[in-house]
């Protein structure tokens, strides 16, 4: 973890955070249902149940994070999203305590994750643009394309300079040698 940029430890701990928001609201619906104040109290377990999948799934992305893995991104991001409706649907509802929250958490995910520096990390050598990748001579990739380019630029040239008429040339470039194309006589 001490590898990994400030922006993704925060990225890391914030996600952290949420999971432990999403517990929380969980054993309240666990306590709710055993108590009986659930609308019905299979739909107060299945809600537990999903709460703590959840809540696991969310550490899980925190460890990713936290860890720079590369597929950690897109859950940490709509984790953010996902907390951010809910936010400011809680805050619509006059749910101030937990709205609050969670658009605080949602909006210092999003800075964190969305931050360059956790960008590089979490993107790596591999999502590199192609000027930036390495190739195995130690090249960029960017300098095989303008070898490449300068390659074909000189061998437009040698044509064009085939092609025109010379002292003891025909028109139109070789003397007389048949088309490589079939049909092209």
């Amino acid at each position: 973890m001490g590898h990994s940029p400030a922006s993704l430890r925060i990225a890391a701990a914030v996600q952290a955070a949420e999971s432990a928001v999403v517990l929380v609201a969980t054993v309240l619906a666990a306590v709710d249902t055993a108590a009986g104040r659930s609308y019905h109290r299979s739909s107060g377990i299945a809600l537990t149940v999903i709460g703590v999948a959840v809540a696991a799934a969310l550490a899980l992305v925190a460890m990713g994070l936290a860890r720079a893995r590369r597929w950690s991104r897109t859950p940490a991001l709509l984790t953010q999203l996902f907390f951010g409706i809910v936010g400011i649907y809680l805050l619509q509802s006059r749910r101030l305590d937990w709205g609050v929250v969670s658009v605080v958490l949602a909006a210092a995910g999003f800075a964190a994750v969305l931050a360059p520096p956790s960008l590089r990390a979490l993107v790596g050598r591999e999502g590199a643009r192609p000027e930036q990748r390495q190739t195995g001579q130690g090249r960029t990739e960017q300098a095989r394309t303008e070898q490449a380019r300068t390659e074909q630029a000189r061998t437009e040239q040698a044509r064009t300079e085939q092609a025109q008429p010379g002292p003891g040339r025909p028109a139109g470039g070789a003397s007389r040698r048949r088309s490589a194309r079939p049909g092209a006589e």
